[in-house]
């Protein structure tokens, strides 16, 4: 796992990851070009399809997953989950079924239990680029969230050690 390996105080980049459904492509593109600037300083990443767009179209460095559908949703939510991601830019569009809902439902939730800030449309993402918070090491710190998790008696029952030796649980053993 790769956690949280920032240094308390070193206000470095922040890593952002870009997502947009085809139909709001276009917003993230004019958003990112309003704020080329500000992304410009931080680490970028994106799933397929967008981080082409902001890599061709804005000139922006952007590591690059699957495309949504195929896995990139599931891709941004394990980076979420490992520490590699400190904010979720997330245009998704409300107004599509998607094929791949439950991955998005995924993704929304790991940023949230992992208490990461998401912004899931222009306005909430101009607060966040334009925050005093990001460049602080404040943000996409997550200490107390595996004793939120385990203070949940069902989450801490299934996360719980099923044999002596097993490792790969978060809470302690519950009874």
């Amino acid at each position: 796992m790769i956690f949280n390996d920032k240094e308390p105080g070193s206000g470095r980049q922040q890593r952002i990851a870009l997502v947009a459904h085809d139909g709001r492509k276009q917003d993230m593109r004019e958003w990112a070009e309003f704020n080329r600037d500000l992304l410009a300083g931080h680490q970028l990443y994106a799933t397929g399809t967008t981080g082409r767009m902001l890599s061709e179209e804005l000139g922006l460095p952007v590591t690059r997953f699957h495309s949504g559908p195929f896995g990139g949703d599931q891709q941004v939510g394990a980076r979420i989950a490992d520490g590699g991601i400190d904010v979720l830019v997330f245009f998704w569009d409300p107004m599509e079924p998607h094929p791949h809902d439950h991955d998005v439902k995924a993704l929304l939730r790991v940023a949230v239990l992992w208490n990461i800030p998401v912004a899931c449309n222009r306005a909430t993402a101009d607060f966040l680029i334009s925050s005093p918070l990001m460049s602080s090491p404040a943000v996409g710190n997550r200490p107390g969230t595996y004793a939120w998790i385990c203070q949940r008696p069902l989450t801490a029952r299934f996360l719980s050690p099923r044999k002596p030796g097993d490792d790969l649980w978060l809470c302690p053993k519950t009874r």
